[in-house]
């Protein structure tokens, strides 16, 4: 029997938090991903009241918190004049995941840039150590959602950040919509640095470049680019993720956390949530 806990985002539900976390249990997930940078956890409306009350909500229910989403979008960590903010929020993120035991906050960082001599690399690399040693001193990790780069560039760049509190959050689906790569393989590239997954699926249909791609969800549109003519996310089990192949990777690996299904697309969020659910459920006791 494989070793994973099975999470679901509760933004992917589209309804109310507290809504979220009933179809969470009704579902049989453990735990779930709460973003904490728009909707209704929302970190700067959380008052001290609301997260006492959140976390009764959780325990109610038998949930735990398996990550934060901690993505406040734009350019990641690629611009100065972002950083001068976006660090510190992300500490005060970081602070908000040590209140809900949450051990992981999730992110996008941009796109690692293949020359590490570059202004850029040198400005991700800097933001990334200064969030990693904050989050060790609260005993969170801060994990880069894989899409972007290839795994082996993105493992380079956390080798070369040199710190403790950044690890990866996998995303397969990611993977295989943007870079072309092979999520199994990536597994292994990545094995040293992954303390959460996204269970998520889809199709690409043409090599896109990563830069336009990240650059269009930065800027909200660049030119007469369509995303669905590169790729689209599918309902798990219906893309081009090798679901099967890649959880015995992580299994091989010792991988033991949270496969956190995210659906950020379709008509009905609560049947493709449910099939993923039932899919792991199956692929973890069978």
């Amino acid at each position: 029997m494989r070793n994973f806990k099975i999470g679901v985002m509760t933004d992917s539900f589209r309804t109310s938090f507290v809504d979220a976390l009933d179809k969470a249990k009704e579902l049989g997930a453990q735990g779930v991903q709460m973003y904490v940078t728009e909707g209704d956890m929302f970190y700067k409306n959380l008052t001290d009241e609301r997260i006492e009350q959140a976390k009764r909500e959780l325990a109610d229910r038998g949930l735990v918190v398996s990550a934060v989403c901690g993505d406040f979008g734009g350019h990641g960590f690629e611009s100065e004049a972002e950083n001068e903010w976006k660090i510190p929020a992300s500490k005060l993120v970081a602070d908000l995941a040590v209140r809900f035991g949450a051990p992981v906050v999730t992110t996008h960082i941009g796109v690692v840039p293949e020359d590490n001599t570059c202004e850029t690399y040198q400005r991700m690399k800097k933001a990334c150590r200064e969030l990693g040693d904050y989050a060790v001193s609260v005993g969170v990790t801060f994990a880069i959602e894989t899409g972007p780069e290839k795994p082996e560039t993105l493992a380079a760049f956390i080798r070369d950040v040199g710190s403790k509190g950044i690890g990866v959050n996998l995303d397969p689906a990611n993977l295989v919509m943007v870079t072309g790569c092979d999520p199994v393989a990536a597994v292994y590239t990545l094995k040293d640095f992954i303390v959460h997954t996204h269970a998520k699926d889809g199709v690409m249909r043409q090599q896109p470049d990563p830069r336009k791609v990240y650059d269009f969800f930065a800027e909200g549109g660049i030119g007469d680019l369509r995303l669905d003519d590169y790729f689209k996310e599918l309902p798990l089990g219906d893309g081009d993720v090798p679901f099967d192949k890649y959880l015995d990777a992580l299994e091989d690996i010792g991988y033991t956390g949270f496969l956190t299904v995210e659906r950020e697309c379709g008509a009905d969020p609560y049947a493709d949530i449910k099939k993923a659910v039932d899919y792991l459920k199956s692929n973890i006791n069978g």
